[in-house]
């Protein structure tokens, strides 16, 4: 039972210091900005979730046989196209209070897809497969979604501090740009 705390706290803690200032802490940041705290919590734990899962359970053995190009192309795709969502995003309805209308379904599942999607193939993606490849890959799972989550929510945190300050036009403007700088990043990448 020691031997998966320690392996918890090690993915923990490398994981999280390797989050910080990544992509996907960025676009978190941007979520936090315009959307709730508490959709934004899921929708990030649901996505380093599942992108973690899938690195702890190759465990690093097939890491070097998944398809580098491919999923760099599907992935600049999406960015370009939350790109494009981000800007429509203010021809909205509206209420009252001048709140965007969105499901909260909604709004987790793209936040959900974008974090799975900008971690595929990211350095903490690729870390946890190294250390699940050593240790209990359930124990790194564990840790190393935690750590993701922790960093992710910090850049969460600060959005929605950000957010309050800053005009929802530049917010929406600033997604897009980000969507698009990490879209085209990942398809110049795969070429």
């Amino acid at each position: 039972m020691l031997e998966l705390i320690a392996a918890a706290g090690s993915a923990f803690g490398v994981i999280f210091v390797a989050e910080l200032g990544d992509k996907t802490q960025l676009l978190a940041l941007g979520f936090g900005a315009r959307h709730s705290l508490r959709q934004v919590a899921i929708g990030l734990t649901i996505g380093y979730g599942v992108a973690g899962a899938i690195a702890a359970l190759v465990g690093g053995v097939l890491g070097a046989a998944l398809p580098e190009r491919p999923i760099a192309l599907a992935g600049g795709v999406l960015f370009l196209l939350f790109a494009v969502l981000a800007l429509r995003s203010g021809a909205e309805t509206e209420d009252g209070d001048g709140a965007r209308v969105i499901k909260a379904s909604t709004v987790i599942a793209s936040i959900t897809l974008t974090i799975a999607v900008g971690e595929m193939g990211d350095k903490t993606q690729l870390a946890t497969a190294a250390l699940a490849a050593r240790s209990n890959p359930f124990a790194i799972w564990f840790g190393s979604t935690l750590g993701e989550v922790s960093a992710g929510m910090l850049g969460a945190v600060a959005g929605l501090k950000l957010g309050t300050k800053i005009n929802p036009r530049i917010l929406r403007l600033a997604s897009a740009a980000l969507f698009a700088i990490f879209g085209l990043a990942l398809l110049i990448s795969a070429a």
